[in-house]
């Protein structure tokens, strides 16, 4: 049965969370990435970016971006990460939602939509702060009765 897998987490990793990274996604994203699961990426620079190089260099999953603008308005590092992906045919598809303006409601309208599309929901966040777009989204999953599994990094 295809499984449909968030991805959601900082965009700020310290260098001692970086070393950490490998193992983290082993231990918590390998489980999940058999070959009939598609994960959906936010395309943000920070765990967006590591987990979709992770994902696309240790998986067969398919591999979604979904971005709240357009990629060229990503950050230069996520950017380059899609686009190489998407070069090497390992992306099943980039979603650009094309808001008007960058900012919360834009970041939370992305998150949203990948949360609507997945059944299960895996965030990376840094601390406990209830406002940041990573428990945001881990929130909005648990209003929507989804199962979420919460890595802190």
């Amino acid at each position: 049965m295809p499984r449909h897998v968030t991805i959601t987490g900082t965009r700020s990793i310290t260098a001692q969370a970086e070393t950490q990274l490998t193992g983290l996604f082993d231990d918590y994203l390998r489980p999940f990435a058999d070959p009939n699961a598609t994960f959906y990426l936010g395309g943000a620079a920070g765990i967006d970016t590591s987990a979709l190089d992770w994902l696309a260099e240790h998986t067969q999953a398919a591999l979604t971006v979904v971005v709240p603008c357009t990629v060229a308005d990503q950050p230069a590092v996520a950017g380059e990460a899609i686009h190489r992906w998407q070069r090497g045919g390992r992306l099943a598809g980039v979603v650009e939602l094309r808001a008007e303006k960058l900012g919360s409601s834009a970041y939370h309208a992305r998150n949203r939509w990948m949360v609507d599309r997945s059944g299960f929901v895996i965030g990376f966040p840094q601390g406990s702060d209830s406002t940041s777009g990573t428990w945001y989204t881990v929130n909005y999953a648990a209003d929507q009765g989804k199962p979420r599994l919460v890595v802190p990094v």
